[in-house]
Parts: C-alpha cells; structure tokens; sequence
C-alpha cells in the first residue's frame, strides 16, 4: 500500500488554488450540452474567463462536425446528450485529433470516470457549475495534455503515450485510495516523485500497478 508515512511530501491543496483562470492561455472553446440552458450558461462562463466560444452543438453528432469545421483548442461536452453521447463524441474527434476534453456530468462516477479517460477525456465538471469550477477543470484539462504531450515524448508515439496515461490514472487511482486523499493531489504526487527519483512518469505509475497487483502477504 502507499501510505502517508512521515516525511512524504503531499501537499494538500485544492486545483482551484493552484490554479486560476487567468493562468490558462485564451483558448477557443467547442461547448456541446443538448439543454439550452445548461449551454448558454457554460458559454457565458467559458467567455467570462477570457477564452472564445467557437461552436455550440445541441447533439453528439454535431459535436463532432463542428469539431472537424472549428479544430477547437479545447472540448466541453455534456456526458449525456441525444444521437451520439458525449463518450462517443470525444472517441470519434480524439481519432483524428488528440485534444484537451472537459466532460459536463450530473455524477461523479467512478466507472464513468474509468470510461472516460479510456477515450481520452482530460477533466471533469460535476454539476452544478460554478465559473471557479470550470476554470479548475480547464486548467487540469490543460496540465494533463501537456503531461501527455511529455508522455508522448518520452515512449516516442502517441499510442504508447496513451497507454502510459492509462497507466498514470490507474496508479492516481491507487494513491487516492491507500493516501486517502483527493485526485489533484494524487497527481501532484506522481509528478513530484517522477521529478524527485528522476524516472519517467509512465515509469513511475507502472511500479506504483505493478506492486498493488502483487500478491498480498
């Protein structure tokens, strides 16, 4: 197990404090939620937080149309949505293109979280939406592409590189559940020690899954 022992250095720090909307670079925004309501109000936040709205899509399928027209910087899609769900969007657009991508959900689930980083996604806003909110989700989105960009020039490829994220979310997993603590800082740990021990981060989160898969004495 990864525990908490004295002298490990995790700093709890929510990712609304680390970070903030105006540290992100302006982005062009693709935001997709079939309520138009809901969408209206996250295009206002989205622009209210200094980045441009390119498109809004009332449907999966839209979605993935307006992203082949707009090439957004970045996705904010709603998990549920008619003809084609926010899941299958994101699998489609991140075929061609790999990009930053928030999902929109009423529920913090895990298996959906699961189902979501396998096609890709990046960060998630869990209903209700506030501007502090979006702008934390954002910012992860952003880091955690970045990371896979690095990833990707560590293994040489974009498919090994996905791979190693999976791997990175598996172990972010792992040390949510032995440290007790949250998702950002399971993260944030990752980085330090892969930084620290000066070993590669896919590296690290597959030591992390290989030892708790080892068997129990």
């Amino acid at each position: 197990m990864w525990n908490n022992q004295p002298g490990t250095d995790l700093t709890i720090k929510s990712d609304c404090q680390a970070r903030g909307g105006n540290n992100v670079p302006a982005l062009r925004i693709l935001v997709a939620d079939d309520d138009d309501a809901v969408r209206t109000a996250l295009a206002r936040m989205v622009e209210s937080l200094g980045h441009q709205v390119v498109a809004e899509a009332r449907d999966g399928r839209e979605t993935v149309d307006l992203a082949e027209v707009t090439s957004p910087d970045l996705l904010l899609l709603d998990i549920r949505m008619p003809h084609m769900d926010g899941l299958q969007a994101a699998k489609i657009i991140t075929e061609k293109a790999v990009l930053p991508i928030v999902i929109v959900t009423a529920h913090s689930d895990q298996h959906l979280i699961e189902e979501a980083s396998e096609v890709g996604v990046f960060s998630y806003l869990v209903k209700p939406m506030t501007t502090d909110r979006l702008a934390a989700a954002i910012a992860t989105a952003q880091a955690r592409f970045q990371d896979l960009q690095l990833l990707r020039e560590e293994v040489g490829d974009l498919e090994r590189a996905l791979e190693s994220r999976k791997l990175v979310e598996r172990a972010k997993g792992i040390i949510m559940r032995d440290m007790s603590v949250g998702e950002q800082d399971a993260y944030r740990w990752l980085k330090r020690t892969s930084s620290r021990s000066n070993q590669k981060l896919g590296e690290v989160a597959r030591r992390i899954v290989a030892l708790d898969s080892s068997p129990r004495k």
